[in-house]
């Protein structure tokens, strides 16, 4: 037997109850058995639980979309893990438990050197980063990246990873505290998310804007960064932290040459009906690997500001929701000494 958070239907997180259950099954040929250390609270944990996320888990279900800890078993097909190695992983759902079976192919090795709670933010948060700013946007050295949102989750990660990268980094967060966090991180400059953000911005790269944006928040900040946008730049759309969906004004559009990006990366992960994870595996495998690796050397610095136990799922998600949060933050599941 085991211990997970479970949701028995879909309605208010204080309803969901820590049971003893059974420990998973022997892993198929491509699969893993996971005993997890700690797994990622974020804001799709709450709106899975409530039932408004786009997937809706079969109840009952346990929540728990990203878990680092280390492998227990492997299927007989499986070349790349063995019983012992550290991995993060990322799931469907099921990583508030103390263990948890995945396939393998969204599960990727930690390296040596590098402890599992800095690991733990890497898969989702900065594999969404790293992703819309090379496969959707091309990101150049030298060019000039407005990142909103960017004292938490996707967006820390994406200042990190654009500095890494080569770029100009203007972040855009709501208190001194994330501001001057994304400073640390290598921005060049830091604006608030008011309607001065534009002229702000202008002034600091000389009247001529950014070449991309990097939106996770949505509502009408959104509106702001568009006129911040240089000629020819790209908007990267990748969430709606704020809860409110962007409008566009397609004249801003047409007479900048701008160009509008959506980036869901729930497709490279498995998070369609299609399930693509095999087919993008190899490509995310290596990604998920420079980046580990960036970790591992001190050139990212991956954070989770805050863990709770694993009963305090509640007071994590009300943590995140008040928008204090610096990087992400995290249940422990099990005691670990890495």
């Amino acid at each position: 037997m085991m211990q997970a958070l479970q949701c028995q239907h879909f309605g208010p997180v204080a309803d969901v109850q820590l049971v003893n259950c059974d420990k998973p099954s022997a892993p198929g040929p491509h699969e893993v058995v996971i005993a997890v250390a700690y797994a990622s609270v974020s804001h799709a944990t709450g709106l899975m639980i409530e039932g408004r996320y786009q997937t809706r888990p079969p109840l009952p279900f346990t929540p728990g979309t990203e878990a680092v800890g280390h492998i227990v078993s492997v299927g007989s097909a499986v070349t790349r893990f063995k019983p012992g190695d550290a991995v993060v992983a990322i799931a469907d759902w099921g990583c508030f438990a103390e263990q948890v079976k995945l396939p393998e192919y969204t599960v990727y090795a930690v390296p040596d050197g590098l402890p599992l709670l800095q690991a733990l933010p890497i898969p989702i948060s900065y594999g969404t980063a790293y992703c819309g700013l090379l496969w959707r946007c091309a990101m150049q050295p030298g060019e000039t990246v407005l990142v909103l949102g960017a004292g938490a989750g996707v967006g820390l990660a994406a200042v990190e990873l654009a500095v890494q990268m080569g770029a100009n980094v203007i972040a855009c967060a709501s208190t001194q505290e994330k501001r001057d966090a994304a400073l640390a991180r290598g921005a060049c400059g830091v604006v608030v998310p008011d309607a001065n953000l534009a002229v702000e911005v202008k002034a600091m790269t000389a009247g001529r804007g950014v070449d991309i944006v990097v939106d996770p928040v949505g509502g009408e900040l959104f509106a702001y960064a568009v006129r911040a946008a240089a000629h020819n730049a790209r908007l990267l759309s990748i969430g709606f932290a704020s809860g409110v969906l962007p409008t566009v004004q397609p004249n801003l559009l047409l007479v900048k040459n701008l160009t509008l990006h959506s980036f869901f990366y729930g497709r490279y992960i498995g998070w369609t009906p299609a399930d693509e994870r095999i087919v993008h595996a190899p490509v995310l495998q290596r990604a998920m690997e420079t980046m580990l690796v960036w970790a591992r050397d001190k050139r990212i610095r991956p954070t989770v500001s805050q863990t709770f136990p694993i009963t305090e799922l509640g007071n994590a998600l009300g943590v995140l929701h008040s928008r204090a949060v610096v990087g992400k933050i995290a249940l422990t599941i099990t005691e670990t000494t890495s």
